[in-house]
């Protein structure tokens, strides 16, 4: 066998193996994903909360990214849902949170209802400030290559963490609350297809 045809035949088998441990680059499919939080109010009295306008990325390399649209935050009521814009999230300035992640490429090639249990890390950014943020998922694989994820509980986002004090408490005073509670369950169901 000459030189060059094994040089030919060592690049094939390169070519070969390197595809076959790739991963397909995946996108958020919003028809079936959801990101909720829960927001407490008076101590005592806890209200369902969620973003309806969101987009995600998981690329060949692992790298996660989800974009929020701030303006899409649903608390079934208006006025609320616009103090939340302006007064929390500082829309003018911020019009999306974001959170970003590095995940093992290996965790996200699973076979069709294979279930791997673990542990995100990342950053969010909300509002222009950034802080290290984890969740506890469960991963599992679906048809066609995609990825279904769901938080086993929910994430405690801490306002402070995210310099959004001053935030809350504009919005405890306008609303007339007793109090507003600073530390948020977020929680999300989210499928990354082809």
């Amino acid at each position: 066998m000459s030189k060059s045809t094994l040089i030919v035949l060592f690049t094939s088998i390169a070519i070969s193996l390197s595809s076959f441990g790739s991963v397909a680059a995946l996108t958020l499919d919003k028809s079936q994903s959801s990101i909720n939080f829960i927001s407490t109010k008076n101590q005592h009295i806890s209200e369902q909360h969620r973003f309806d306008n969101y987009s995600g990325q998981l690329d060949d390399q692992g790298k996660l990214t989800i974009t929020i649209d701030i303006t899409s935050v649903n608390t079934l009521i208006p006025i609320r849902n616009e103090r939340m814009q302006k007064m929390l999230f500082n829309m003018s300035e911020y019009s999306v949170a974001t959170f970003t992640a590095q995940i093992d490429p290996a965790l996200i090639k699973l076979q069709t209802g294979e279930l791997k249990r673990t542990t995100i890390a990342g950053e969010m950014t909300i509002a222009g400030n950034t802080a290290p943020v984890s969740f506890e998922v469960a991963l599992i694989g679906l048809q066609n290559g995609s990825v279904s994820a769901t938080t086993v509980k929910p994430t405690i986002i801490s306002a402070t963490a995210f310099n959004l004090d001053d935030g809350v408490a504009a919005l405890q005073q306008v609303a007339m609350l007793q109090s507003i509670s600073k530390a948020i369950p977020l929680s999300f169901s989210a499928t990354f297809s082809q």
